[in-house]
């Protein structure tokens, strides 16, 4: 009951973010999105671009559709008893990264914040788009827990637009310069993401190897004393 109970308050604000930053392409579509404030910054040639702003609008749609339609794919629970609706919302989840990363390392080249921004975010498509397509190929080969295990790596990268999106204000409320910022949100909203999925990955795995091993040295104990 305890332990339901701590995941459940451990989602809730998951949830409540992959939501709130997953519908925050809707905001685009009711304003004029040039005088957004990370496009008000931008050159007129850029802002201007509609090459540039269709790759935008595409990534963060995508993005948007990504976020929201991944963060239920992992409670196993529901994941079980609906697996037709999983493979569905897989295959979306699936195409809309595989769209959103390509946009995303397009527009990184035209990131505020000049190289350092622009490889941070290049850096981030890229490896969005090789865990989602390791992740794709695992469950086509059967690989049901090396898919899993991707499918998170995917997740922990896609949720760097929520993450973005909340250091964001923090920085500037406390003074740094925009561009400054960019510069360091191009990281931190996705490498703390990366290492913090790894880290459970792998407490997970030591733990389902630890679980032989106890009940085999409880084995033993019980032959000693017989």
């Amino acid at each position: 009951m305890k332990t339901s109970l701590s995941k459940n308050l451990l989602w809730a604000p998951f949830a409540f973010l992959a939501i709130r930053w997953g519908l925050y392409p809707l905001s685009f579509s009711s304003s004029d999105f040039r005088e957004h404030s990370f496009l008000a910054v931008k050159p007129e040639e850029i802002r201007t671009s509609t090459a540039y702003l269709t790759c935008l609008y595409i990534h963060i749609t995508f993005g948007g559709i990504a976020l929201l339609t991944g963060w239920s794919q992992f409670i196993k629970p529901w994941r079980r008893s609906h697996l037709s609706i999983h493979r569905f919302i897989g295959y979306i989840n699936v195409i809309s990264v595989l769209i959103g990363s390509i946009m995303g390392f397009i527009i990184s080249f035209f990131s505020n914040g000049g190289t350092i921004t622009a490889l941070g975010f290049g850096l981030l498509g890229v490896l969005w788009f090789r865990s989602n397509l390791n992740a794709f190929l695992n469950i086509k080969q059967g690989k049901i827990k090396e898919h899993e295990k991707w499918m998170m790596r995917t997740y922990a990268l896609t949720f760097s637009a929520a993450t973005f999106r909340v250091y964001n204000p923090i920085f500037l409320a406390n003074g740094f310069d925009y561009v400054l910022v960019e510069q360091i949100n191009s990281w931190i909203c996705w490498v703390p993401n990366a290492i913090v999925i790894e880290l459970f990955i792998r407490s997970r795995r030591s733990g389902k190897e630890r679980k032989p091993m106890v009940k085999s040295e409880q084995k033993d104990e019980l032959l000693g004393r017989q």
